[in-house]
């Protein structure tokens, strides 16, 4: 164990471990754009800057490990007066339309000029032009780009997908796809999941509320049996987005297509609310218990004239393991049968 005293307080931690992470087991914060704990750091945004006792310049907190008896201070007005002007180098090329972004309100960028007193009015650059990404799921305005490369990480180092790249050919290292086309992949979402500005959100996000009114209920994915915690974002008692916190469950923010994107059958007008039984070529409502009998007696009426083999059951991925038990029991004891299978080839 090392110890370092951070802010006049000390701490003890293990070797290798960052000023960053020091600082942050002690409660202090240290801003940054472009760090995520399940990533390895890059010091891109040079907003983690702060002072070591002994070292003439500043250092990147999220990059140098703490070493044995170091004193940091990581808030002064030298330091305060450097973030500043890291961030007015971001802002300089970046849309000031916070009034009708989709992030307004949850931007880590707008939050951290508010900190630092940004006066956007003073902060002139030549804004350059971005093509707009066209793909199906998301909405990418590579002009909100703060180039920290969180996206490309994601992609490449936990994805394992690499469909982002630096721009080699760019002199400021905006972000591009591998190929320089529009974005085809696998449409997980992670990029939109650690992207700190509104450069990547979901298509089907947009302009379906902001961060004021709605609420946030904790609960699982339906699709597949691992599991993943995902957060429901609900405005006026209808589902507007899908998130998944970092820090909670089996996946740790990570989702797949469906289970960031494909929530719009929640609310869909064609999803059925009641059972319903085809009568005279026409599907009629039915209570549970009409329902139940019609389905019993024509099972009953199969197995008697074809035999057990005649009948399938084929299980759902989105209900729980008791019912799946209780499904395959069902096929196998009261129909008598081993004709069974499951929908987790989605």
């Amino acid at each position: 164990m090392l110890k370092v005293i951070i802010d006049g307080k000390s701490i003890e931690v293990p070797e290798k471990t960052t000023i960053l992470k020091a600082a942050r087991s002690l409660g202090v914060d240290i801003p940054t754009l472009c760090y995520d704990h399940r990533l390895s750091p890059s010091g891109r945004c040079k907003l983690c800057a702060v002072e070591v006792k002994g070292q003439s310049k500043p250092v990147y907190s999220c990059l140098i490990q703490v070493k044995d008896g170091m004193e940091v201070i990581t808030s002064s007005p030298q330091i305060f007066e450097l973030r500043k002007a890291n961030l007015e180098k971001i802002l300089a090329d970046h849309p000031n339309d916070c009034m009708v972004c989709e992030r307004a309100g949850d931007c880590k960028l707008q939050e951290m000029a508010y900190l630092y007193d940004i006066d956007i009015s003073k902060v002139k650059a030549e804004k350059a032009t971005y093509r707009i990404d066209n793909n199906p799921f998301v909405e990418w305005e590579l002009a909100k780009c703060i180039k920290c490369g969180l996206c490309v990480k994601m992609c490449a180092d936990v994805q394992g997908v690499g469909a982002l790249a630096f721009d080699k050919a760019d002199p400021k290292g905006k972000i591009t796809t591998h190929d320089g086309k529009d974005l085809n992949c696998e449409f997980c979402g992670q990029c939109v999941s650690v992207c700190p500005t509104s450069s990547l959100t979901g298509k089907i996000w947009k302009k379906q509320g902001r961060e004021k009114g709605v609420k946030k209920v904790d609960t699982t994915c339906p699709y597949c049996g691992v599991g993943c915690s995902i957060t429901l974002n609900v405005k006026d008692n209808k589902v507007i987005r899908v998130t998944a916190s970092i820090d909670k469950g089996v996946n740790k923010g990570l989702l797949c297509v469906k289970g960031r994107f494909g929530f719009e059958f929640i609310s869909s007008p064609e999803r059925l609310t009641t059972p319903l039984i085809r009568k005279n070529g026409e599907l009629k409502p039915a209570t549970w218990d009409e329902a139940l009998d019609y389905a019993s007696s024509k099972l009953a009426d199969i197995k008697k004239v074809y035999g057990s083999d005649s009948i399938a059951g084929l299980s759902s991925a989105r209900t729980t393991t008791e019912s799946n038990y209780l499904f395959q029991k069902f096929i196998r004891t009261a129909i008598g049968t081993n004709n069974i299978d499951h929908c987790a080839r989605l």
